[in-house]
């Protein structure tokens, strides 16, 4: 356990001895970087609700196809959003893991959407 220079009666001690491994840490701090980008949050709000190919995520998000690849890239290795090919177009949408609902609530909380 935690030996704190100061005892303030809190429940500091309490606490701290169910802390997170560092790599968690680590974990959650990679995960809040890839969404506190406004563009690759914008993708994920609407890849949160829907699943769209590449040229009309980047209209929706008003950027030029490959600059919404690049964004879209980083997004799919880290395991949030996952994509699918059909013919010559490529479809992504948010993955089904916890990482993804996790980012999911977070986005809908964010903007005011009721999450079940």
């Amino acid at each position: 356990m935690i030996k704190l220079p100061h005892d303030h009666g809190g429940n500091t001690k309490k606490i701290m001895a169910t802390k997170p491994d560092e790599e968690k840490f680590l974990e959650m701090a990679d995960m809040f970087s890839l969404i506190s980008d406004a563009t690759r949050l914008k993708i994920l709000w609407l890849l949160c609700h829907s699943e769209e190919c590449v040229i009309n995520i980047a209209a929706a998000v008003e950027m030029s196809s490959p600059a919404a690849s690049h964004h879209l890239r980083v997004l799919k290795q880290s395991g949030i959003i996952k994509s699918r090919r059909e013919g010559k177009e490529i479809y992504y949408t948010l993955a089904d893991n916890e990482d993804a609902r996790m980012v999911h609530k977070l986005v809908d909380n964010a903007f005011g959407v009721e999450h079940e």
